[in-house]
């Protein structure tokens, strides 16, 4: 599936999580899924792009990482799909990422998403009263903060890129008249 077909699922599943734990999961969803794409974009990417890409990749899975379920379970009643202590059943939908046919263009909504998930941590960690759920919403926010960062980063670069290989070509045909 596009990347950003599943960006669009995950900014749709995450206007629809009510509950603290599912927007916690979505999170880290979305954070899964900044990993696929920067992976994706590090291996069939633009060579000039690789490395910023790589750097996306770790950033997503650093905020992908394991969570202390129990804690957080701990914040507040079971939900469905979550059982005391115990992760979600969670298939990231990263999984289903087959092409970055896009690049801009997901790397644009993948930054508006990431503000997104930010913005509804905020909201989640405001709303706590359980401190292991507020130090776990704080280290989700700094995550998804720090993979924008990467995102613009990379948005950055492309538009380096862009603009060197557009130069490239009018300078070519003015060379070649």
């Amino acid at each position: 599936m596009d990347a950003k077909r599943l960006i669009r699922a995950c900014r749709h599943a995450l206007l629809h999580s009510g509950a603290s734990l599912h927007v916690l999961a979505e999170a880290w969803q979305a954070q899964a899924l900044t990993q696929a794409i920067g992976g994706m974009l590090a291996m069939k990417g633009p060579p000039e792009l690789r490395g910023e890409a790589q750097g996306l990749c770790e950033a997503g899975g650093r905020g992908c990482g394991p969570l202390d379920w129990a804690a957080l379970s701990a914040a507040g009643p079971e939900l469905p799909g979550f059982l005391a202590g115990q992760p979600p059943d969670l298939m990231p939908r990263a999984a289903q990422l087959t092409e970055v046919a896009d690049a801009r263009g997901a790397l644009v909504e993948l930054s508006e998403l990431l503000g997104e998930v930010g913005m509804a941590l905020v909201a989640v960690s405001c709303a706590t009263d359980e401190d292991g759920f507020y130090w776990q919403s704080i280290e989700a926010i700094d995550a998804a903060d720090e993979s924008n960062d990467r995102v613009r980063g990379l948005l950055r670069r492309l538009t380096v890129w862009e603009h060197n290989r557009l130069q490239a070509v009018a300078d070519s045909a003015a060379g070649s008249s």
